[in-house]
């Protein structure tokens, strides 16, 4: 799978902190989601999306699931790693409901 400098630097760096980790971390992971340029590729939202931490992260998360959401197979992906994640489980209700729509539409 190969990533972006930027995408790859984010997935290094690990998990968004959580809401109560110091400033600096949450900075860290600010300035690092801002270098993605969109869209991501389909593997960097797959990569992208092991990194939901255990809350919103001042709003981080939903900025990282916007960015995942950029990919060309969004709409059909399945997220498989880390499903019990809340942000994971909502990433793939997203696509589930979009799949509903279409097929609805249909």
């Amino acid at each position: 799978m190969a990533l972006r400098r930027e995408v790859a630097d984010l997935v290094m760096a690990g998990p968004l902190p959580d809401e109560d980790a110091e400033v600096e971390a949450i900075s860290e992971a600010q300035r690092l989601i801002e270098r993605i340029s969109k869209p991501v590729t389909d593997d960097e939202a797959q990569a992208l999306a092991t990194l939901f931490g255990p809350d919103n992260c001042f709003g981080l998360a939903w900025t990282l699931l916007h960015i995942i959401e950029t990919a060309p197979g969004a709409s059909g992906a399945q997220y498989t790693e880390r499903t019990d994640n809340e942000w994971v489980q909502l990433l793939n209700a997203r696509v589930e409901a979009g799949r509903s729509l279409a097929e609805g539409e249909r």
